[in-house]
């Protein structure tokens, strides 16, 4: 499968949902090029004693390769995640996850099947107190370490081929920041060359598909830390806006007095910092 369909895949295939799970992130597994971690629930691979998932070899598409990306083996993100892992656990039902250990999205309950209709609101119809608890969710998360997953700091090769695997902790919401990076970043070509012609999370088929399923994982991400299984992320509908209104210091920030490319003082997220690509 090209690189031209990564930018979907990073998140809406199963098993490469959760790009780098901690359990997956060390020597071993990616040596035997094998994520298959075991289910909490039974201690089973995949979860596999309970018919949630089992361990399988990934299908790759033989689909030939479009004009749009005109080098192969070159980028990580190719033919995802078999630079990385090549068995991975295959979930059944409405289980999904690395591990085969949560539901599918809209689905809840023991056994995934119970069906939840959540409803997203538009931004501006929050009352005051609604609003302010988006907001402090959204802190809680810059300020939570991801349980569950990694940042790769490093290409395969320079990881050695897995032999020296070159991973970091990553707060829950810069997760969702590096995986946004990672999956529209720039083609490496090897030493310092670079290939921009094309962002593939954005400027591709996998647009709409990727984005939207980006969010649910946000929002299940959030739902797990605050314990409120019904938040949402509220949506601003901008068709008719002249301006961007959700740019003052009571949203998402306004814009500093004297320097436009940085937030107010005044912003809740003015004292954020911003994850650099190198990880750091």
């Amino acid at each position: 499968m090209s690189l031209f369909a990564t930018g979907f895949l990073l998140v809406v295939l199963q098993p490469s949902a959760g790009q780098f799970p901690r359990a997956c992130a060390n020597t071993q597994s990616l040596l035997s090029k094998e994520c298959c971690p075991p289910w909490d629930g039974d201690g089973s691979p995949c979860g596999e004693l309970s018919s949630r998932g089992s361990c399988q070899n990934i299908l790759l598409s033989q689909a030939p390769l479009g004009p749009q990306f005109p080098f192969s083996g070159v980028d990580d993100r190719e033919d995802w995640p078999s630079v990385f892992y090549n068995r991975t656990c295959k979930c059944e039902g409405n289980f999904m996850g690395f591990n085969c250990g949560q539901c599918k999205f809209g689905f809840a309950g023991l056994n995934c099947t119970e069906r939840r209709l959540r409803t997203r609101r538009n931004i501006f119809q929050l009352t005051t107190s609604e609003k302010d608890k988006f907001l402090a969710y959204l802190n809680l998360a810059k300020n939570t370490p991801s349980q569950d997953y990694v940042i790769a700091t490093g290409t395969y090769t320079q990881m050695n081929n897995g032999s020296n695997p070159m991973f970091r902790n990553i707060n829950v919401y810069d997760v969702f920041v590096w995986m946004h990076y990672y999956a529209s970043r720039d083609t490496l070509l090897g030493g310092s060359n670079v290939w921009r012609d094309i962002d593939f999370a954005h400027e591709a088929p996998g647009f709409l598909p990727w984005h939207r399923v980006f969010l649910l994982m946000w929002e299940r991400e959030i739902q797990k830390i605050t314990g409120d299984e019904n938040f949402t992320i509220p949506y601003w509908d901008w068709r008719d806006a002249e301006d961007c209104v959700v740019c003052t210091d009571e949203y998402m920030g306004g814009r500093h007095p004297t320097n436009p490319n940085l937030l107010s003082p005044a912003s809740f997220f003015s004292s954020w910092q911003v994850r650099t690509v190198q990880g750091e």
